[in-house]
């Protein structure tokens, strides 16, 4: 039986709906996840939600512990992950108030713990990355986002920055150049420590601001929150749909 967790990011403190049934304090292997995870029912549906930046506290991008977070899902039985992630846009079609369920990536950080492969085993693990989002999961998602007739974009190359500041404006032409459509900061490592793990991935973009040097606009974190308490009800609908769906 597949069991959904839900990432939230920035804007997605708490997963609105969600009937919180209990609360996992875990210790891992790899130290404390970012808050504790909390497990509930989504309609009628059982699921886990984690805020990935910790809550009240507010944990920047290149800090957070992204294996003790994908180790206490993966420990609760969690089958299938679906990230929120706030991004910007770069491709003319991806404006803010956008809804991008991305099919690629391209990894732009560093000094990350990428992965759980220490070589103390004396094997290699060479997961299979082509297609960085699970396939199943994703088509799962269209599926609900037609069904709910919510506009959104279907594929999109997410490049993921090391953060936590904002990118230049040559800085986003080199990723456009390179065929970038969205720009984060959050969607790596934990698309690849989750395909490390054996769960399924997915991610969900919320575009909430023109990326640096396209927009005369200044990019502020009050413009921001303006676009990301719109979509988070858009987000939240899709949620819904999804636990709904007889997947889980």
């Amino acid at each position: 039986m597949n069991v959904l967790g839900i990432i939230g990011g920035t804007g997605i403190d708490q997963l609105q709906g969600l009937q919180l049934a209990d609360s996992h304090q875990l210790d891992t292997p790899y130290g404390e996840p970012s808050r504790a995870v909390q497990e509930g029912r989504l309609g009628d549906q059982r699921i886990f939600f984690l805020q990935r930046h910790g809550s009240p506290r507010a944990i920047p991008p290149h800090l957070i512990n992204y294996r003790a977070n994908l180790w206490a899902l993966q420990s609760l039985g969690v089958t299938d992950v679906v990230a929120i992630n706030a991004v910007g846009g770069i491709s003319a079609s991806m404006r803010p108030g956008r809804l991008v369920i991305p099919d690629q990536l391209i990894d732009y950080t560093w000094g990350r713990e990428h992965t759980f492969d220490t070589g103390a085993d004396g094997s290699l693990m060479h997961i299979d990355f082509t297609h960085p989002y699970d396939p199943a999961l994703r088509d799962a998602l269209l599926e609900v986002a037609r069904q709910e007739q919510l506009p959104h974009h279907g594929r999109g190359v997410h490049g993921v920055m090391q953060g936590p500041r904002l990118e230049t404006a040559a800085e986003i032409r080199r990723m456009e150049r390179d065929g970038c459509d969205l720009v984060g900061m959050t969607g790596m490592p934990e698309a690849s420590l989750s395909r490390e793990l054996g769960m399924a991935y997915a991610s969900v973009c919320m575009v909430v601001n023109a990326a640096a040097g396209l927009d005369d606009k200044p990019l502020t974190l009050d413009m921001m929150r303006e676009t990301l308490h719109s979509e988070s009800a858009v987000v939240r609908r899709l949620l819904l749909a999804l636990a709904a769906s007889g997947r889980y």
